[in-house]
Parts: C-alpha cells; sequence; structure tokens
C-alpha cells in the first residue's frame, strides 16, 4: 500500500458560509451563533476514488482523515433484480454495508456505522492522550469498538442496557475498549447523557456525533459508492432514519459532486423514513415545521419500546439546525414516510427472498418506504433509485462464531458527573 498523505480540507459553518480552519477536532464553529452544522470544503474539488486503497479509504480525497487504519471495509453497490422486479422498477441500485461476501460486502460487524467509526478514528492523531467518547444505540456502539480495538484506540461506549444485544463479536475486544450502559428501561438519549457527563473531563472526548464532519463524510462514502457503480446522481434515495446524519451526508456529497460537473447536476430527492410509533421526526415534517414536535422522556421510552428498528429512536436528532435534515428534506424535494412492525417485518422476509441477504430491521424500513413511495408514485419505474441498505448478513457472519460483549459498569445518567467519571477512571486505572 502506498503512503498516505493526510487529506486537506477546511470547515464552513453552514448558516453563514464561514471558511475556519480545522483546530484538530472541531465539532462546531467557535465564531457561530445560530445552531448550525460545518462541513468539510476540500481542496481535492472532483470525486477521485484511488485504487491503491480499500473500501472507504478508495474515498480518502473526501474523508477529512489524518491516517488509513487497518481493515477500512465499506459500502459496496449493485444492481437489483429481484427487489427491482417487485416493485416494477428498473434502475433500482442496492448500496449494501453489510456481510454478503457473494457481492463483496465484507463489513464484519454487519452495518453501516462502520463507514463512520473507520472516518471518524482516522481523523484521530497517530499519538492522543485522549480517551473516545461514543454514545450509541447499537449499531454505532458495534462498530466503533470493533474498530478501537482493532486499531488500539481507547474507547469509551454508552449504550442503553436494553440494547446491549448489538454488541457482538468474532473476537473478544481489546483492554482498551470499555462498556458503559444506563440502566434497563432506559433509551438512547439516557446513555447520551451518560457520555456528556463523562466528557466533563478532559481527558474524555466526545466523538460528537452529526456534528463530526469526520463521522458524516464517512457514512456520505454510499453516495460515492452508488455514482462510482452508476457513473452519475440518482434521482432517488431512500434510507431509514433515526437521527438522519447518514442521510444529511448523501446530500452533502450530492453538492460536492453537482459541482464536480462530471456526474449531472440534479439534486437527488431524499426520502427518509422511521419506524412507527416513534415518528418525531416524521410527524414533525409533515406539519413542515423545522422545530420537532414536542416528545418526554417518557414518550419517548414507551415508544422506543414499541418498535422493532430500535435504532431508529434518537429523541434528539440533527433535524432543525442549519445543514441538518430538515434543510436536506427541503432542499432536495424529498419526503418522509412511516413504517410499521408488520411492513418492516414483512420486507424483512421479502428482502431475504429475493435478493438472498438477511437485513437488520432499521433497512427493512426502508425498504418498506420505497414500497409506499412506488405505490403512491412518488417515484418512476424509470427513475435511477438508491436504496441505502444499511445492514444485513449478520446470519451468515455469525456462522462461524461470537462472542456477546457485557457492560463494565451499569451507571445511572442522573449520578453526579464527578461519580461517573471516577467510576470510568477507575476503568482505564487513572
Amino acid at each position: 500500500m502506498k503512503r498516505f498523505t493526510p487529506t486537506r480540507y477546511r470547515l464552513m459553518n453552514v448558516a453563514t458560509g464561514r471558511i475556519f480552519e480545522d483546530k484538530g477536532w472541531s465539532l462546531t464553529d467557535p465564531l457561530g451563533t445560530a445552531p448550525s452544522l460545518i462541513r468539510a470544503v476540500y481542496d481535492s474539488k472532483q470525486f477521485t476514488p484511488d485504487p491503491d486503497f480499500e473500501g472507504i479509504y478508495r474515498y480518502a480525497s473526501w474523508l477529512p482523515i489524518k491516517r488509513i487504519l487497518k481493515k477500512g471495509q465499506g459500502p459496496v453497490t449493485y444492481k437489483s433484480t429481484g427487489l427491482a422486479r417487485e416493485l416494477g422498477l428498473e434502475n433500482l441500485y442496492i448500496t449494501f454495508t453489510g456481510y454478503a461476501p457473494e457481492i463483496g460486502a465484507e463489513v464484519a460487524t454487519c452495518s453501516f456505522k462502520a463507514t463512520e467509526a473507520y472516518s471518524v478514528c482516522a481523523r484521530l492523531p497517530r499519538k492522543t492522550d485522549k480517551v473516545l467518547v461514543v454514545q450509541s444505540a447499537g449499531n454505532t456502539a458495534r462498530a466503533f469498538a470493533q474498530v478501537c480495538s482493532d486499531n488500539d484506540i481507547p474507547l469509551v461506549i454508552c449504550i442503553p442496557k436494553d440494547n446491549i444485544g448489538a454488541l457482538w463479536f468474532h473476537k473478544r475486544l481489546r483492554p482498551c475498549v470499555k462498556i458503559i450502559s444506563s440502566p434497563r428501561g432506559s433509551d438512547y438519549f439516557d446513555a447520551i447523557a451518560l457520555g456528556d457527563k463523562l466528557c466533563l473531563a478532559d481527558r474524555y472526548m466526545a466523538e460528537g456525533g452529526a456534528k463530526n464532519v469526520a463521522r458524516r463524510d464517512g457514512m456520505g462514502t454510499t453516495l460515492l459508492s452508488a455514482v462510482e457503480a452508476i457513473g452519475e446522481l440518482p434521482d432517488a434515495y431512500f434510507q431509514a432514519v433515526g437521527s438522519g446524519t447518514g442521510a444529511i451526508a448523501v446530500w452533502e456529497n450530492n453538492l460536492r459532486l453537482i459541482a464536480d460537473g462530471r456526474f449531472g447536476n440534479k439534486k437527488t430527492r431524499i426520502y427518509t423514513s422511521q419506524n412507527a410509533p416513534f415518528t418525531l421526526m416524521y410527524d414533525s415534517w409533515k406539519l413542515h415545521q423545522r422545530a420537532l414536535v414536542p416528545m418526554t422522556p417518557e414518550e419517548s421510552r414507551e415508544k422506543c419500546a414499541e418498535i422493532d428498528a430500535k435504532v431508529l429512536s434518537n429523541r434528539k436528532p440533527p433535524y432543525s439546525l442549519a445543514g441538518g435534515l430538515f434543510d436536506a428534506l427541503e432542499d432536495t424535494g424529498g419526503d418522509m414516510f412511516k413504517v410499521t412492525n408488520e411492513e418492516l417485518n414483512l420486507w424483512q422476509r421479502k428482502f431475504l427472498a429475493l435478493e438472498g441477504i438477511d437485513i437488520y430491521s432499521a433497512a427493512a424500513v426502508a425498504v418498506a418506504s420505497l414500497s409506499q413511495a412506488v405505490a403512491q408514485g412518488k417515484v418512476r419505474k424509470d427513475e435511477i433509485i438508491m436504496l441505502n441498505v444499511t445492514g444485513g448478513g449478520e446470519e451468515m457472519a455469525k456462522a462461524g462464531g461470537y462472542f456477546m460483549a457485557t457492560p463494565d459498569l451499569v451507571l445511572d445518567p442522573d449520578q453526579n458527573e464527578d461519580e461517573i467519571i471516577s467510576k470510568v477512571d477507575s476503568l482505564f486505572g487513572f
């Protein structure tokens, strides 16, 4: 493998357009006065996949990274036959991130969250005295834990205890990875609260979620994979969302590809979906309002308990701020769908029968939403459609054996931050 040169880029405040230098781990504009995402502005203006690197690192010129990590698998795009025939679509392309060696997909953790983990962790300098903190509802935790374990990066995972079943691995994690969970009956927001308190200590560093340009641009490699396979921008894009970060990332790369000029000038219509009854962003969008509709913690936990796709249950998503999901949907002429457990279970079974790959419940929500869009005439049969299947192949991936991780600590997010920090410190010997 050739020597890697760190990617050259600056950052832009989406709300104001101000361009500024990245101080190493900038998550916001220090001069910003209104809620806004920041966006990477790359020196390289053309989409140039690098054949000397594998997986998502093929797209390193549009990733804000300092180095290349081991095992950087990425998405695979192929033209559908079975599902396309079922839906009557002529140009349906599936971008799959998971484990299906027969199509060249070998993401061991089976989720497209690996794309963000490989990008975020590669943004870190090789030597750091900080411990990365990642808050997750499940798949993100598994992806970051695997990448950090493989590359000896200190990490604390914060996850609800009810979602701990998502933390399975082919081999035991190295000691550099620690897992803390909020108690039974808690939700993703409780895990976020735990991590926020932990990051009050300087030695812990928040990964940043949607605010981290590396997370978004890692996830945006799904569109790069599709455009590399198709040769032009798709007309429509489908994905199930909990935070909407992946859809925002696709919108951002869509704008970069338009600026490139070689792949068309169309804005890909972004269609996102949620699992009913946890439809916070869907309800807000259907009112066509930027502000999220109210949802109490109790209501969030109740609705999260009802849905099968529990990773789609973020009650503080990056929807309203400048550059967030509301803007992505508005700018592209997109829309949102809601999908019941019954519908997602139906399309989970159908996808396996039609495409030969078992998929996660969240991915099945996206498939179900595509079927709704076809029925409602929102897409034409001859349009180029990209379906982001965000995870699957777990049955085959687990066939060779696996280990279940358990929490190193179970902590109540209402505890005093000093108590939380002290207990996690003890795990690292601080």
